[in-house]
């Protein structure tokens, strides 16, 4: 019913939408079969066999603006599919997509003014062309302004290091310096959202920190969406608050990073560097995992025993050059639920 403004005692808002919608989303691809050998071929030829694989299954989450999500899961599990999906570069079988209120598929000239994308199997740049020409035939793809243009331009330059290379060939380019150029790429027309596939494949260990310092401020300073598959689970820890996990086409767990870590295991890890001559190390609460050389990872249960009480009792029984507390690696807690979903 209808009410005039005067008799509401607070001005109604509008509840914040998410930027990313995805409901029960199915891709399923047609793949066909061939025996092996020169007879299996001639067979093939005759009579084509097929089977269907549901790259995704029934995929549903939502995004809301500034969020940094990790997507990870193995070889094959959905990831790039979904990303194609979202970006409207596939288009589903059947579920709902909506990315900024457009559906990406049908509407996709002016969902792509909204979005970068970095694959890293692949790259936007032209192949024979030198790098700068290249951003600037994006520029005059995306009509971004020529003043806007040359300031996110020159910002890109200096934070991606890519000065000394754009005037040559992306052909010439190795693949470390091709995905940055990539990434500055897609942030030439100032996306609200940035989808990341496998972003830092190539990368020397100093490009990697760099890339992950300037994804962390571009998502920070800018409130841009990000979301980031890899399998370089040090990108995920690094960047990401929230993680989902697929594999087979399906989510297994979306949340919180710390959620995640509680869910499969509430234990810790004790690393402690010995002293030259130190003997093995046996503590009541905690359980020795792994020693090499002088170093000893203990693994304990924080709720039986407490991390300062354990450095006690290790540090009173033994010469202790070096110790610090740390979380189970991420790899083993996704490789957990893999084997809690798959038995």
């Amino acid at each position: 019913m209808w009410l005039p403004s005067f008799l509401y005692p607070f001005p109604i808002r509008p509840m914040p939408m998410p930027q990313i919608v995805v409901e029960n989303l199915v891709k399923r691809f047609r793949v066909a079969e061939r025996s092996p050998g020169i007879w299996g071929a001639l067979k093939g030829v005759a009579r084509r066999r097929y089977h269907t694989v549901d790259a995704i299954d029934g995929v549903s989450f939502s995004i809301e603006s500034g969020e940094l999500v990790g997507y990870v899961g193995p070889n094959g599990a959905g990831k790039s599919t979904t990303i194609k999906v979202i970006a409207g570069i596939l288009v589903p079988d059947s579920g709902r997509c909506e990315i900024l209120g457009r559906v990406p598929w049908t509407q996709r000239r002016e969902h792509v003014r909204d979005i970068g994308v970095v694959f890293g199997q692949r790259t936007q740049l032209w192949w024979d062309l030198p790098v700068i020409e290249s951003f600037d035939l994006l520029r005059d793809i995306y009509r971004v302004p020529r003043s806007s243009y040359a300031r996110t331009r020159d910002e890109l330059v200096e934070v991606m290091r890519l000065k000394s290379l754009l005037d040559t060939p992306v052909r010439q380019l190795s693949l470390g310096q091709r995905m940055r150029c990539d990434l500055a790429a897609a942030l030439l027309h100032s996306p609200a959202i940035l989808f990341l596939d496998e972003p830092t494949i190539g990368l020397d260990v100093v490009s990697k920190l760099a890339f992950r310092d300037f994804i962390r401020r571009f998502n920070r300073e800018r409130g841009a969406t990000v979301i980031l598959t890899t399998h370089d689970m040090d990108d995920i820890e690094a960047l990401c608050d929230r993680v989902m996990v697929i594999s087979s086409g399906r989510i297994l767990s979306d949340g919180p990073l710390d959620d995640l870590r509680r869910r499969i295991s509430g234990e810790r890890r004790l690393v402690v560097d010995l002293e030259e001559g130190e003997g093995r190390i046996e503590m009541a609460g905690a359980q020795v995992i792994s020693r090499s050389g002088q170093r000893v990872q203990l693994r304990f249960d924080p709720d039986a025993v407490s991390a300062a009480e354990l450095i006690r009792r290790v540090t009173s029984a033994h010469a202790v050059r070096d110790l610090f507390v740390e979380n189970p690696p991420i790899e083993e807690i996704i490789a957990q639920i893999y084997q809690e979903e798959h038995g």
